[in-house]
């Protein structure tokens, strides 16, 4: 059976279904992540001296359910973003190759595939975001001062109530800056170092040039993004006394967190992060290569190669 090419809505499925499954293994990390992150803010006492620190405290204080937290929103981030950004980039590269001929793109089309679907990504994901971040943190806070909330539903719902729909997009700015550097690192770095891999001889198309090429990719990604992210959590997770936030925007923050805590603050749980996001690109592409590769060969579509 030929066919031109796997439909747009069956991308954009596979992109969240292999995004979600990536998150349930990791979820962890990214607890410890984000505590890691807001950890000493404001020169405050550092909770945790290390990221095996911060797992044995949580699992101690809070037991496993602690390090799972706010695992519902980070299904639903996945669900909203990460469908997003794959099936966009998906698209945008099928139709590049298209018009290339079937070559693949140059590196610098890659990045700015990445950037266009990071961007998008972002914006519709930004509300499941900032209910991760708070679920997330939650645990570190004394009972009377956590938001308690029971569910990403329950958050969105609370968020919107309490401190009005417009909070939902909080740091929406420094999320979708934080977003394009993550795709175009990510995304980009994952297609060339697949290209790099298999050109070099030494690497077929399989599962164990994917883990490599998502390795190198995930690396590359936390470096390049770790500033900014680190801006996105602490205002996505601020709170507003008597109407005054703790930052005004993101350049204060960034500044604050330079001058209190020093520049290397801006990489604080760089081992968490990309111990998360390694494992989570590759966990992620791994199961988009295998959908895509299934999807093909049961439609009988010429190529049986992933789609990446």
């Amino acid at each position: 059976m030929a066919d031109k090419g796997i439909p747009k809505r069956i991308k954009f499925l596979f992109g969240g279904s292999a995004g979600m499954l990536a998150t349930c293994f990791v979820q962890p990390l990214d607890v410890v992540k984000n505590r890691l992150q807001l950890s000493g803010e404001g020169g405050a006492p550092r909770l945790y001296n290390s990221s095996f620190d911060a797992i044995r405290a949580i699992h101690v204080k809070e037991g496993l359910n602690g390090l799972f937290a706010g695992l519902s929103a980070g299904l639903l981030r996945q669900a909203t973003y990460t469908t997003t950004r794959l099936g966009i980039y998906t698209s945008l590269l099928e139709r590049v190759r298209a018009r290339n001929q079937g070559e693949n793109p140059n590196f610098a089309s890659l990045l700015a595939i990445g950037l266009v679907a990071g961007g998008c990504g972002a914006v519709v994901g930004t509300p499941a975001e900032i209910s991760l971040i708070r679920m997330c943190a939650d645990g570190r806070l004394p009972k009377e001062q956590q938001r308690g909330y029971t569910n990403v539903f329950n958050a969105l719902s609370r968020i919107t109530k309490e401190e009005g729909i417009a909070t939902l997009w909080r740091g929406c700015l420094p999320t979708v800056g934080r977003a394009m550097v993550v795709n175009a690192a990510q995304l980009g770095t994952y297609s060339q170092a697949k290209q790099m891999l298999l050109k070099s001889g030494y690497f077929r198309d399989n599962l164990f040039c994917h883990f490599n090429a998502s390795m190198i990719s995930g690396l590359v990604t936390t470096i390049a993004s770790m500033p900014v992210d680190i801006v996105k959590t602490r205002l996505q997770n601020m709170k507003v006394v008597s109407g005054v936030p703790e930052y005004s925007g993101a350049m204060n923050c960034f500044t604050r967190v330079v001058k209190v805590e020093g520049v290397f603050s801006l990489w604080k749980g760089f081992l968490p992060y990309y111990f998360r996001l390694g494992p989570h690109t590759v966990l992620t592409f791994i199961f988009l290569e295998f959908f895509i590769k299934t999807y093909k060969k049961t439609a009988g579509i010429e190529g049986s190669s992933g789609g990446l």
